[in-house]
């Protein structure tokens, strides 16, 4: 297992002591046939006042297990505000990418995967990736390229293809700012001023933005989700149905967030029964293997 933790390859002037991204790369043996893998990059949610440790490694491992690379992206949450996570995010997909021949990772098969909070982290890099709203953002906090890009200078932004995700997870995702909004993470997200303003909510709002450009994506949610209502996924779902967007999209019953695993792996006091979501992450691997080659 190549196990690193980098801090400064993906931190910007804004970031929290704190954020880091950590590598749970397999050893490759030469003897089999397929060495690339792809990766999947976890986002743990904690409605942008902290990063769940129920969301991070445990489930990066189970990426393991089925034979990917994976890495977790502890990003910086309040005091810190957009855009802080969403370029640590950028910055970390592009850190990936530019060391996938030396770490055997198919660069094309890089997913995000996002839960809660982490969902609108992970869903706001398929959103904006490439637009010029965001490069202009990159471009005014001087994101600079990712270590090792050929023909990178310090003085270079992230282009849209060096932090473009090949596919999105998203488990009960936080998505609209509006009646069915996770009010708090938004407020942890914006700071009060910029959740007074009608421009900053709207844009926060995903399923409101241009989604022709959002990569495939599997989404998942339980129906009566206590804390993150089940609008934000539909709205979302619907939204990338009316781009035709390729998607897969569950609903399991039940009313507890934060479920991560759905089963005794990930318990806590609070979650403290398996559900049926436990199949989500199956159903994930099985939509992983058909995303290959794309």
């Amino acid at each position: 297992m190549n196990y690193q933790v980098f801090k400064k390859e993906i931190q910007v002037a804004e970031s929290q002591e704190y954020a880091r991204l950590t590598t749970y790369l397999l050893d490759l043996t030469p003897k089999f046939s397929v060495q690339e893998r792809p990766l999947v990059l976890v986002c743990p949610g904690g409605g942008y006042h902290f990063t769940s440790e129920r969301e991070g490694e445990i489930v990066a491992l189970q990426f393991n297990a089925m034979g990917y690379h994976a890495a977790v992206l502890n990003y910086s949450c309040a005091p810190a505000q957009f855009p802080t996570a969403l370029l640590e995010l950028s910055k970390s997909v592009a850190y990936l990418r530019a060391h996938a021949k030396e770490w055997l990772i198919d660069p094309d098969r890089i997913v995000v995967l996002g839960f809660s909070a982490g969902g609108h982290l992970t869903a706001s890099l398929g959103v904006f990736w490439n637009t010029e709203w965001f490069a202009k953002i990159r471009e005014e906090k001087g994101v600079s390229p990712a270590a090792g890009r050929a023909g990178g200078t310090s003085a270079a932004t992230l282009t849209a293809d060096e932090i473009r995700p090949n596919g999105i997870i998203l488990a009960y995702p936080v998505i609209t700012s509006g009646e069915y909004a996770h009010r708090e993470s938004f407020d942890n997200l914006l700071g009060e001023a910029r959740c007074a303003d009608e421009f900053w909510l709207e844009k926060m709002s995903l399923e409101k933005q241009d989604l022709s450009d959002f990569p495939p994506a599997f989404i998942w949610h339980t129906s009566y989700d206590g804390s993150v209502p089940i609008e934000n996924s539909l709205f979302f779902v619907t939204a990338l149905a009316g781009y035709r967007k390729p998607m897969e999209y569950h609903v399991f019953p039940g009313e507890v967030h934060g479920i991560s695993l759905a089963d005794w792996r990930t318990r806590s006091d609070q979650r403290p029964m398996d559900t049926p979501a436990v199949k989500w992450i199956g159903l994930a691997h099985t939509w992983m293997e058909n995303l290959r080659g794309k």
